[in-house]
């Protein structure tokens, strides 16, 4: 299984009020693009995901979505992770993402 650790900004989505998200870098998105999988719908990719510090670590198994335009990837953050790390739109979050396909 392959990972990756980056450090990304949280962001909401403007379209859906209460949707938020990461950006993955580059150097995660190429991995996740690479690598071999089934079709899947919309484009995505399963993932393990775990959100560290502050407090103890999350983690939970999502999918991630190719970003229509930039080329890279995003990383829904659901509610019960961002209240658990006290995060808001702009805090940065350190995430250690596996790609599971």
């Amino acid at each position: 299984m392959e990972s990756c650790r980056f450090t990304a900004e949280l962001w909401r989505w403007k379209a859906q009020d209460g949707w938020f998200f990461v950006t993955l870098p580059e150097e995660a998105s190429t991995l996740v693009r690479e690598r071999p999988r089934p079709p899947r719908g919309f484009g995505s990719v399963r993932v393990r995901v775990h959100v560290e510090g502050p407090g103890p670590a999350t983690v939970w198994d999502t999918s991630v979505f190719p970003d229509s335009g930039s080329g890279s990837y995003v990383l829904p953050v659901k509610r019960k992770v961002r209240t658990a790390h006290d995060l808001e739109a702009g805090d940065p979050v350190e995430i250690r993402l596996e790609v599971l396909e």
